[in-house]
């Protein structure tokens, strides 16, 4: 991700801190663009991209002629408890890390040998998604710990437990197979060689990518879908050009 895309969502980060910590309470105005861009030192584009982000994740309200406006959250309970692709990503890198490191002292060969046949699979698009499964799932049961073999479990369960995680992950799980595979080669090579060390960085290395990628196709859908309001609006406020004028 570039430096001005790190900026733009960091700026959408703190903003979202002030308004849940009730610095920004709901129903009250945001300040104009110029004092927060003032305030977080960053220009006013950068501002602007930050408030159409905020207004698509619904955080906010944008009304012409009046100001942009804290949103009541729509239900606060249910809000903490939704899980979203960012912190699925983000909890199977810590386990599926850890779950890496033990794997490298714990691996068999005939594991290896099944391991080595998902990386051969993936090479086949029809068979992506079942051998990136198989890959996760093959090295989380090579621990012999059912507590953490349960934890991937659950967590690739989670991969499909809401529509809005599903497409996120449908964004993302159907480019970049090379790199993917890659990633799985290197992991691979780390249980391989019983290092647990280069395991657990490899394991953390493909989600951390994956991470960054969800970032990239949330922005992207998030502009596309203001640039579509905005265009809708547009056409609605539009006056018609006239001869007699």
């Amino acid at each position: 991700m570039s430096s001005n895309r790190r900026l733009f969502w960091s700026i959408v980060d703190k903003i979202e801190a002030l308004i849940d910590s009730g610095a920004y309470s709901a129903g009250s105005r945001l300040p104009p663009e110029r004092e927060l861009a003032e305030t977080f030192n960053v220009s006013r584009p950068t501002i602007r991209e930050a408030i159409i982000a905020l207004e698509v994740r619904e955080k906010i309200e944008v009304k012409t002629g009046s100001g942009i406006y804290v949103l009541k959250p729509a239900n606060q309970i249910g809000a903490q408890n939704k899980v979203n692709a960012f912190e699925v990503t983000q909890a199977r890198a810590l386990i599926e890390g850890e779950i890496a490191a033990i794997a490298a002292t714990t691996i068999s060969e005939d594991e290896l040998a099944r391991l080595h046949q998902t990386l051969v699979d993936m090479e086949n698009s029809e068979f992506i998604a079942a051998a990136d499964k198989e890959f996760h799932h093959i090295i989380a049961n090579s621990t012999r710990n059912s507590a953490l073999m349960l934890s991937a479990q659950n967590l690739w369960k989670l991969r499909s437990s809401t529509p809005e995680i599903i497409k996120d992950y449908d964004s993302v799980c159907s480019k970049d197979n090379s790199k993917t595979l890659a990633e799985h080669k290197e992991i691979y090579l780390a249980l391989k060689s019983g290092d647990s060390t280069q395991a657990r960085v490899a394991m953390h290395s493909h989600f951390n990518r994956l991470i960054n990628a969800l970032f990239d196709a949330v922005e992207t859908r998030a502009l596309e879908e203001i640039k579509q309001r905005n265009s809708e609006k547009r056409g609605l406020y539009s006056i018609p050009n006239s001869a007699h004028m």
